[in-house]
């Protein structure tokens, strides 16, 4: 159906770019950048939530959030990225990282 609209991740759009077409939403197209920055309107954060309280109980767990929060994996060349996921501005990166690495009741927005 050529009228059809559909939501997905971006990685699915980008992946079949041959046979979809994303939709401009106030005149502002769904590509990577507008997405990173926020500026495509129906854009929308992936969150993670660790308990505090299982960091040392969960086997791995301290190890899996250093590894999802390396720079090669969620950094803009790194391997989540090859994947789809959008990477949140350097800043953010940072922000968060040190979060998950402390388990400090950091705020969930800066």
């Amino acid at each position: 159906n050529p009228a059809a609209v559909g939501i997905f991740g971006y990685s699915f759009l980008d992946q079949n770019s041959d046979k979809l077409q994303g939709l401009q939403l106030n005149g502002i197209a769904p590509t990577f950048e507008n997405i990173a920055s926020s500026e495509y309107p129906i854009s929308r954060a992936l969150f993670i939530y660790v308990k505090a309280q299982h960091a040392d109980v969960i086997p791995g767990m301290r190890e899996f959030l250093d590894e999802y929060t390396s720079e090669k994996a969620w950094g803009p060349n790194g391997y989540l990225s090859e994947k789809g996921l959008i990477p949140m501005p350097e800043d953010e990166r940072k922000f968060y990282r040190e979060a998950a690495l402390t388990l400090d009741n950091k705020p969930s927005c800066k």
